[in-house]
């Protein structure tokens, strides 16, 4: 049969690249950058890259499975719906809603339908146990800082930036950054010609990350220390009056107190404490404030470094004194297309608190849902904690809680404890080791899907509607159908934003989409009529611009949120850590997306373990040999690791990346599986009392060079 090419996008990762893709036989066989794009260029990066050859790998599921005496077998699609419908009622029924907890992990954020299907069967249910990887890395930028405030008409663009302030964020590697940051677009060049017509460029981060190579100031801070090195920065632009004084006067509240609360962190103060130069500080506050336009942000590192609340309250309170958003008669941002649309102002919406009184309570440590999700802080003592409300079953969609949720060992005691464990996957992971039923998804290129995700980083109205390019195979049903399946049996209404689906004839996934968009610019249907070659759109003259604040706009910007100065003001009197040992950081590889890509050969190529990046001097002074293996301890516990000799991570810190691996692969597996970071992290002890979020950066270790064991075959 004679191969044929299709436009889609990639759904890897959130950046939703431009692809062709080449079928043949109703297989997908390669797939490249299409260069007609004009906003990718004909981009990919390497994981992308793999869609052939993750469709068609031996691992991957094609029939459902169950676990039975002789370990997990395949069953039939009507009977595994059956049978798990009906253990979910019974539990249910015996034990209340809330014995039912749903997790969505980073794949579920990856098909346009599977969060919201899960998340609205959740609701459905009546169970307050729904859960997302949001609170296991940056929930402090969706939750805490709306307490502030929210400029109705959008931060400014990348693509108008004069300057950039990153702290911990290398999107290069990630391909992530907040509005306003760098593009996660092929981000390099985004960078580089961004930087090529002026951009000025301020970096935190603890080693010469990729982004920050190109930094015009590099302040390779100590970690644990931003929280000092952002309130200097600060007390530099308040002091010396750099800040936009008249969109405070006319916006912001608390501006007197956050100048006092930060006085005493001088530059000279914070200097000693984050590790880096003085001069460096001041040069980095007076670029940032002394510029028109652009942003300050950070990744996933600080905020899981243990001060992520106060981070990004810091990083908001450097955006807002300083103006750095769109004003009236500019387009808005960003402009969305299948989110559903509010007024677009010169002007702040009121303070939202999303968390606490009035919102549904976890049993353990006075956290609460955050907006409408229960933080992952909780999730194994809830399913080990018996009592009312104790979590019997759980849906796992697109995760592996058991290498991405802090401290192993009792996720994986949890896993085991559950009545039903119910994993929906490609392949076999460290969870579905432990699950009684494995439901067989349909991958990207055999489903509909539209750009809902990466719609958040578009600077224009660009959409894309996905066609299904092959037949899903074997038994494989798309994520968003395995819930009305459930739904379906369990009589369990699925509302959406745009009303409830059909629950006695499966809706198209059309249908669905257009739920879900409800109230956007453009319904995902009308998107995929207006694409009959499947390629992407931009509806410019739907794009909204900021229009006049309204007559009775009366909110304000708070600095002085709750008790967010009494919290700033007890973290800067905390004494710095000078003990001898060393801070382990989170960072991202580019050639593994968390603990997927693993399994396929041109990834594997670029290496199979987790590397604990060292700066070679700390290597020499402890003996370590490049590539030698090494045991890293903390209070929680311990693992190994592959030490990696890297002159850009600065001494006393070790640098690796989370969620990876498998579970306590030990000694002899660890040059070829790598091992999870959260076996250093005890979420009990050490994290956020808003979101739960646990420190999982920035943990104080000890490291010492190991004798290598060969692993058994």
């Amino acid at each position: 049969m004679a191969i044929t090419t299709h436009p889609t996008f990639c759904r890897f990762c959130h950046a939703n690249c431009a692809m062709l893709a080449d079928i043949e036989d109703n297989r997908v066989i390669a797939v490249r950058g299409d260069p007609d794009d004009a906003k990718y260029h004909g981009y990919t990066c390497i994981k992308g890259r793999q869609l052939a050859d993750a469709h068609n790998h031996e691992t991957r599921l094609l029939r459902h499975l169950k676990r039975t005496p002789a370990g997990l077998q395949p069953i039939a699609t009507t009977q595994v719906f059956d049978e798990i419908a009906a253990r979910l009622q019974d539990l249910v029924a015996q034990h209340g809603p809330h014995a039912v907890a749903v997790y969505s992990g980073t794949y579920a954020f990856q098909n346009s339908a599977a969060m919201f299907a899960g998340q609205a069967f959740a609701k459905g249910l009546g169970t307050r146990n729904y859960y997302t990887s949001v609170t296991l890395d940056q929930p402090a930028k969706v939750y805490t800082t709306l307490r502030m405030g929210h400029w109705s008409g959008g931060a400014q663009p990348f693509s108008t930036a004069d300057v950039l302030l990153v702290v911990g964020n290398n999107a290069i590697t990630s391909h992530y950054g907040p509005v306003g940051a760098v593009s996660p677009f092929s981000p390099s060049r985004s960078l580089q010609d961004a930087r090529a017509r002026g951009l000025k460029l301020v970096v935190i981060d603890p080693r010469v990350s990729d982004v920050a190579r190109h930094a015009d100031v590099h302040l390779a801070v100590k970690p644990g220390e931003d929280v000092a090195l952002l309130s200097a920065i600060l007390n530099v632009i308040l002091s010396e009056a750099r800040f936009d004084q008249a969109f405070c006067q006319q916006h912001v509240d608390g501006l007197d107190e956050l100048r006092e609360a930060v006085r005493g962190m001088t530059p000279e103060i914070a200097a000693a404490r984050a590790g880096v130069s003085a001069d460096a500080i001041v040069a980095a506050a007076r670029m940032f404030a002394d510029a028109k336009r652009g942003v300050a942000s950070s990744g996933t590192g600080p905020e899981m470094s243990g001060d992520g609340t106060i981070i990004e309250y810091l990083l908001a309170s450097l955006n807002i004194v300083c103006g750095r958003f769109v004003r009236e008669g500019e387009p808005a941002s960003p402009p969305r297309v299948f989110t559903a649309q509010t007024p677009r102002h010169a002007a702040v919406n009121p303070p939202m608190k999303l968390w606490g009184e009035g919102f549904p309570a976890s049993r353990f440590r006075g956290l609460t849902q955050l907006g409408e999700e229960m933080p992952c802080n909780v999730l194994a003592d809830e399913i080990l904690t018996p009592g009312d409300g104790q979590i019997k079953a759980l849906i796992v969609i697109g995760g592996n809680p058991v290498v991405a949720f802090p401290n192993q060992d009792k996720m994986v005691a949890a896993m085991q404890a559950l009545d039903l464990l119910v994993c929906i996957d490609i392949r076999e992971s460290a969870t579905t080791r432990h699950a009684d039923y494995v439901l067989a998804p349909a991958m990207c290129l055999e489903r509909d899907d539209i750009t809902n995700l990466s719609e958040w980083w578009h600077e224009t109205p660009y959409a894309r509607y996905a066609r299904a390019l092959v037949p899903a195979p074997g038994d494989t049903l798309d994520e968003w159908e395995m819930f009305w399946e459930l739904a379906h049996r369990m009589n369990v209404p699925l509302r959406f934003a745009g009303g409830e689906a059909d629950l006695a004839a499966r809706p198209d996934k059309a249908t669905i989409l257009d739920l879900i968009a409800a109230g956007g610019l453009v319904p995902p249907s009308q998107v995929r009529d207006d694409t009959p070659d499947g390629r992407a759109i931009v509806y410019d003259h739907l794009a909204p611009v900021v229009q006049p604040a309204p007559a009775e706009a009366a909110a304000r910007f708070t600095l002085t949120p709750d008790d967010v100065i009494a919290q700033l003001r007890h973290r800067l009197a905390q004494a710095p850590d000078n003990d001898a040992g060393f801070r382990l950081v989170s960072r991202r590889t580019k050639h593994v997306f968390n603990s997927s890509g693993h399994q396929y050969a041109a990834l594997a190529k670029k290496g199979s373990t987790n590397f604990a990046h060292m700066n070679p001097d700390d290597m020499a002074r402890l003996g370590i040999a490049d590539e030698g293996a090494i045991e890293i301890a903390g209070a929680r516990g311990s693992l190994f690791g592959i030490a990696k000799a890297s002159p850009e991570v600065r001494t006393g810190v070790i640098s690796m990346a989370h969620a990876f691996g498998d579970f306590d692969t030990g000694l002899g597996g660890v040059r070829a599986h790598g091992n999870s970071t959260n076996r250093l992290v005890d979420e009990t002890s050490d994290y956020d009392p808003i979101t739960g979020q646990s420190r999982q950066s920035a943990i104080p270790v000890t490291v010492r060079a190991v004798a290598e064991v060969v692993a058994a075959e």
